[in-house]
């Protein structure tokens, strides 16, 4: 019996730890999730009626069960399986020995540890969870994004902690008599600076990839600033060079009013015009700087032949320093546009609210599909996902830092499919 429940726990422990801390996904396949908890089931028959704990059956059977159950390629999730039955086995260790050390202070003769076991992995489950909660979900980060040299250190760390701890349990074992409570008490507290070791280590393996994640986001801004920089460059440059042909212009005038040529005047004063109008901002939101960002990216929409729209007008400037709003709008228009030019029917649609307490902005575009929106991580669709996907949450990190709402949404809209992000932010600036 203690087989089929000492392979149970594992088995929720793996699931667990590839769910939360790798983001896998459970098959759509009934039949092959039931599989993989009938191997895992199997597995603990065969051992507990051959009185026997092979690891080679628990390798095949751990291997076999996550590889049943999660969707991904077959080598990763070997690969996978078997760094989770390494780790979680020394993290076992640990566990069995805190439980010794507490209750009968290094162990007894003859006293057998079977059952321990199975209260160390409630133990172990707590550092799983506490990881999870306290490392992972709080800083937005998967075990899949820490680098390979990460992982490797905390193997090796474990590995020669286990070496070491198992050479002196044995030695406090063996010698118990000649110890008393004190050494014991030491014994337990480095083992609990094991755990927390591992929690270091995971600590700066998370900061770097933030690190890594925050020079990427300013350089994202960097870049949206300088397109939209030029952009505006380009324009002065156009209108100094209008500005210097105009006495040109003038005096052409002149020459065919002189003539009498009235039509002819009529039309050169008509493409003169059309010149002029093109150096004119298209569209008007009330605030001149969010005027720069809407008609930048109307520019590269009518480039892309998107259809670009823009509804409502605000009666003030946006409650938001430059820089957040180049990160909010840039980021949402940006992701709108590339979104929209792989639709059937590109289209983006912004539109502006004002009411007494806040101010809603609500873009739609066009996408080729409907797509699964999280709102709280938005994972890309991009083939870079290292270098991707950090948009939206950019477009978040300024809301929650106005104090305002922020939604997706994914439906069919007259038969087509549409994303849509709706963003609500307070006039009064909290921030």
């Amino acid at each position: 019996m203690i087989y089929i429940v000492d392979n149970i726990l594992n088995y929720f422990i793996y699931l667990l730890i590839c769910s939360l801390g790798f983001k896998l996904n459970p098959r759509k396949n009934k039949l092959l999730v039931c599989a993989s908890g009938l191997t895992m089931l199997l597995a603990g028959l065969f051992n507990a009626y051959f009185d026997i704990n092979s690891p080679f059956v628990y390798i095949f059977w751990s291997v076999l069960s996550i590889s049943l159950f999660f969707e991904g390629h077959l080598p990763r999730l070997i690969v996978l399986s078997a760094a989770l039955m390494y780790f979680t086995g020394i993290v076992d260790t640990f566990s069995v020995m805190l439980i010794q050390v507490v209750l009968i202070g290094g162990g007894i003769a003859d006293t057998g540890i079977t059952w321990w076991m199975e209260s160390a992995y409630f133990i172990s489950f707590f550092v799983y969870l506490l990881i999870y909660f306290q490392l992972l979900r709080k800083n937005e980060v998967y075990l899949c994004d820490i680098g390979l040299k990460y992982k490797l250190a905390l193997l090796m760390q474990g590995s020669i902690f286990q070496m070491f701890y198992n050479f002196a349990f044995i030695f406090f074992d063996e010698n118990s008599a000649r110890y008393g409570w004190d050494a014991y008490a030491i014994f337990f507290i480095s083992i609990v600076g094991v755990y927390y070791s591992i929690f270091l280590l995971l600590s700066l393996a998370i900061k770097n990839i933030l690190s890594g994640r925050q020079n990427r986001e300013l350089q994202s801004l960097m870049h949206m600033q300088k397109q939209q920089y030029d952009y505006q460059l380009q324009q002065s440059v156009a209108i100094r060079q209008f500005k210097h042909d105009l006495v040109n212009h003038i005096g052409v005038l002149r020459e065919l009013m002189n003539e009498k040529k009235l039509e002819d005047a009529k039309d050169y004063v008509d493409t003169i015009w059309d010149i002029q109008d093109g150096f004119d901002l298209k569209l008007h939101t009330g605030d001149s700087f969010l005027d720069v960002i809407i008609n930048y990216y109307f520019y590269l929409a009518q480039k892309e032949n998107i259809e670009f729209s823009v509804s409502g007008k605000l009666t003030g400037k946006m409650p938001l320093e430059m820089v957040d709003v180049t990160s909010l709008m840039g980021n949402v228009l940006q992701n709108a546009v590339e979104a929209a030019i792989k639709a059937s029917v590109p289209k983006v649609r912004v539109e502006f609210l004002e009411y007494k307490k806040e101010i809603f902005i609500v873009v739609r575009n066009s996408v080729m599909e409907k797509i699964n929106a999280n709102n709280r991580f938005f994972i890309t669709s991009k083939e870079d996902k290292e270098n991707h996907g950090f948009g939206l949450r950019n477009v978040i990190a300024v809301v929650e830092k106005y104090h305002g709402e922020c939604y997706m949404d994914s439906a069919v809209e007259d038969g087509e499919a549409i994303f849509k992000i709706s963003i609500a932010i307070p006039r009064e600036n909290k921030a």
